[in-house]
């Protein structure tokens, strides 16, 4: 019924979640776009300075490189400024989106890159003449440009930047070819010119200049009104720059006693360079290369502010765009959670209230038989259970319903199944006692007997008589090691302990003299480590225990070796060799087992009673026993391994109790 119910109440929880996940892909689909056109200004802004950058190196390396001075500094610092441009770039296209279009544009910046390195080194030279240096420069330049056409997401507003930026970059990049030039002209010798090649020159200045006046047009045309505005207060700034320079000069020249011509505009400039004029007419007249370079370069310099301007703009506007489909994407997915979560919740509160009853009894009723029995019933199986509180706590289900009469029949079974689990401790509590009182009996008798023995070997001197009687005293030590493993299964402590720590080797001997075929026990590599007196009884017996299993289960005549080693952590690991029939894998598995976690007793302990006095003892020190095959075809390896705190070192203090 709960389950059918739960079902009914999920369809409408699903169709939500449905809905809105479509809704949250959609906000994230956004996101997504909103990053990749934030990731492709970032390629732009990086695209626009690099191109800048490259198209100025070409011109500061127009005069050094004319009258033969290939290593300047300006050259080698522009050049430098390029090549970090590029890094830059690089690792801008590392981030950029792989879309097509991109590819295609990154390809062909790639492609002008790739002559960079032949194109330093071979211009303005006879390999390499000036046209072909600045066209050259150009084809790297002009793909970075035109990466600025991919600028738009989210309005039309944004989308126009890139035709805005493209046109003032066209701009730039007319007015750094008519810089070039226009140096070119004012500097070379032109006796050294080819027929022709000066008017060839002149004409394609005149073209870049007039490219230079038409770019502006588009700017303006696909600028905004601030745009074009901001590009105004530029250029005046750096008119206004220009004639602070040249009253500097004139004050100079003044100062200095020698003739100044003062410059006239850069428009002006432009024109007299076009009309073909000598250089030394033109120096006349105020323009030389120097001051032309320095007109043309505040222009240069105007026209990158704007456009580092409008490149930060297009990313600033495409971070605000993103982090809004961020945010809406947020909002989005928040109100979506929760629509879902409060529906679910609704459904759960519903369904909730219908079987909650049944859910208390359930919870209960699990709780009792996983938890609370298993751990009454563990807890008066110990071989010395405290006091345990055997009350039954009620399930908290007050109803007079069916749910609530199965809860206090459940209730009735828990308090029979706890009842039944007391007289069960109580009978194995019985069950020690007995033990506890048969052994003590048993030692009484077996005492008296080893101490009847001891005196009669004492008066023997029959050698063979005195040997009857040995093997008497050894077979009564057995009898007392059995009484003492009573003892163990009753949870009980040994009588007598030592009250100084034992060599480890008295207790190995000890151990194997409470052997049946003790002869064949072999001791060897003992080290000389001492065993505190609290345990060295215990160990004594957990021993002889191993040692009496290892010569039962193997050949009369195959020895049983022992052997020691002081570990560098402190502890003593000591083992037994057998060369018994062996065991399978599984059984090595069922005896270690058994060897960590000792069972209750019952009646299959009387099989393997030497096993469990075994867990019992070293579970009792904190002794850690296992069982593992040999390397030949059969026989049992048993480690013992002894902790630090059953261990004393030489000339330690007394240990509690007495002999």
């Amino acid at each position: 019924m709960a389950k059918r119910l739960y079902v009914v109440l999920l369809i409408p929880v699903l169709v939500a979640l449905s809905l809105g996940a479509f809704r949250v892909k959609r906000s994230i689909d956004t996101v997504r776009d909103a990053e990749d056109a934030v990731r492709v200004a970032q390629l732009v802004q990086t695209a626009n300075k690099y191109a800048s950058d490259v198209i100025n190196e070409r011109d500061v390396s127009v005069v050094p490189l004319l009258t033969g001075k290939r290593s300047d500094s300006a050259i080698t610092k522009a050049r430098a400024i390029t090549d970090q441009d590029r890094e830059d770039f690089d690792r801008a296209v590392a981030n950029m989106p792989r879309s097509t279009r991109l590819l295609k544009r990154v390809a062909a910046v790639r492609t002008g890159e790739k002559a960079l390195t032949e194109l330093r080194a071979d211009a303005f030279t006879a390999k390499l003449p000036g046209v072909q240096t600045e066209e050259n420069y150009h084809l790297i330049q002009h793909p970075l440009m035109e990466l600025s056409n991919e600028l738009g997401f989210g309005s039309s507003n944004q989308a126009s930047f890139g035709r805005t930026l493209y046109a003032l970059s066209l701009t730039q990049a007319a007015e750094s070819l008519t810089r070039a030039i226009g140096q070119r002209v004012l500097v070379q010798d032109r006796d050294d010119l080819a027929d022709g090649e000066l008017a060839v020159q002149l004409a394609t200045f005149r073209s870049y200049a007039y490219l230079q006046q038409v770019a502006l047009q588009e700017f303006a045309g696909a600028g905004t009104g601030a745009d074009v505005d901001r590009l105004g207060r530029a250029m005046d700034t750096a008119q206004k720059k220009g004639e602070s320079l040249a009253a500097e000069a004139a004050q100079e020249a003044e100062d200095a006693g020698t003739p100044f011509v003062a410059p006239p505009p850069l428009e002006k400039m432009i024109e007299r360079i076009a009309s073909g004029a000598t250089a030394k007419k033109l120096a006349a007249e105020g323009i030389t290369p120097e001051s032309f370079f320095t007109a043309s370069t505040l222009a240069f310099d105007a026209y990158r502010r704007v456009e580092v301007q409008l490149s930060d703009t297009a990313l600033a506007k495409a971070e605000e765009i993103s982090d809004g489909a961020r945010r809406d994407a947020i909002v989005n997915s928040a109100v979506v959670v929760a629509a879902v979560v409060l529906a679910f919740l609704l459904a759960m509160w519903v369904a909730r209230s219908m079987t909650g009853s049944m859910r208390r009894l359930r919870g209960a009723a699990l709780d009792i038989a996983q938890t609370q029995l298993p751990a009454l019933v563990d807890k008066l199986s110990q071989p010395r259970p405290h006091p345990v509180d055997t009350r039954v706590a009620p399930i908290p289900i007050d109803t007079r319903d069916e749910i609530g009469e199965v809860a206090r029949a459940f209730d009735q079974v828990h308090r029979e199944a706890v009842q039944l689990a007391a007289e069960q401790a109580l009978l194995r509590g019985n069950v020690s006692a007995i033990f506890t009182s048969l052994s003590r009996r048993s030692e009484a008798l077996v005492e008296g007997q080893l101490h009847l023995l001891t005196d009669l070997e004492k008066n023997e001197a029959d050698p063979d008589q005195l040997e009857n009687l040995f093997r008497l005293d050894h077979l009564a030590t057995r009898m007392r090691r059995n009484g003492e493993n009573l003892l163990v299964l009753a949870g009980e402590e040994p009588r007598h302990r030592w009250d100084q720590p034992m060599p480890l080797i008295d207790t190995v001997r000890a151990a194997a003299s409470e052997v049946e075929q003790y002869e064949r026990v072999q001791i060897s590599g003992i080290p000389d480590t001492l065993v505190h007196g609290r345990a060295a009884t215990d160990l004594v017996h957990l021993l002889a225990e191993l040692l009496e299993n290892a010569t039962t289960f193997s050949s009369p005549r195959s020895p049983v070796r022992v052997t020691a080693a002081q570990l560098p952590d402190g502890r003593a690991m000591v083992e037994i060799h057998d060369e018994g029939v062996g065991l399978t894998p599984q059984d090595f598995a069922e005896l270690n087992r058994k060897l960590a976690d000792p069972p209750t007793v019952d009646a299959a302990i009387s099989r393997r009673m030497g096993l469990f006095v075994v867990g019992r003892l070293a579970e009792r020190h904190g002794i850690r026993v296992q069982l593992r095959p040999a390397r030949a075809e059969s026989g049992a390896i048993a480690l013992v391994m002894l902790p630090y705190t059953t261990l004393a070192d030489e000339g330690a203090p007394a240990a509690y109790g007495t002999l």
